[in-house]
């Protein structure tokens, strides 16, 4: 996916990271759920059919087909998922978009990457390790934005109130950069899309 895809019959499948239940809806570990919602509230495609342990909706963005997932094994265990959706649609790992919170990056920074390394993020690892690689897209959502404690209690924490309207802003950008990458290709999504925080310096990248 380093250049836009010729060929739109074979899909991509977009993969948004979260945990099932309203209980975890509005958390930061449910950034790549949110994203997944939007695109398919945009191109109206609805996320509903139940299979390879994944709600999920088929259609096209502009002219690509697509599938967006959403894995109902819980973040850490997103691997099987993953591999099995990749599976039923005979695709490759580059056929993947993994969407995903980042407490490495700053609140609303964004960063679109070919591949790279978990970064100790316990679903990317669940994923690299069910696939046997590390080299699919991925759109990496900074959430930390101050230093932060317990992780494992932030990222499951609801937003405050008081940041809903940050969180669409950067949902709805978020799913803008996914569907440039989708038609564009990554060198070109990052090129327009990756972003630093509000006052993020370009060292911290």
């Amino acid at each position: 996916m380093g250049t836009a895809r010729e060929r739109s019959s074979s899909p991509v499948l977009v993969v948004g990271l979260g945990n099932p239940g309203p209980e975890y809806e509005w958390t930061p570990h449910n950034l790549g759920f949110l994203v997944v919602d939007r695109l398919a509230d945009r191109y109206g495609i609805p996320v509903r059919h139940r299979e390879a342990m994944a709600l999920v909706g088929t259609g096209r963005v502009g002219e690509q087909a697509v599938v967006l997932a959403k894995p109902q094994t819980y973040v850490n265990l997103s691997g099987p998922a993953v591999r099995a959706l990749l599976a039923r649609y005979g695709l490759k790992p580059g056929d993947l978009i993994l969407v995903y919170d980042d407490l490495d990056l700053p609140w609303r920074a964004l960063r679109i990457r070919p591949k790279g390394s978990p970064g100790g993020h316990h679903g990317v690892e669940s994923v690299t390790e069910a696939l046997g690689t590390t080299e699919f897209p991925r759109v990496r959502l900074g959430i930390a934005g101050y230093h932060v404690g317990d992780g494992a209690r932030y990222v499951l924490s609801p937003f405050p109130r008081q940041q809903r309207e940050e969180v669409a802003e950067f949902v709805e950008y978020a799913a803008e950069a996914v569907a440039c990458l989708i038609s564009e290709g990554v060198e070109k999504s990052m090129a327009r899309f990756n972003r630093r925080a509000p006052g993020e310096r370009a060292e911290d990248e």
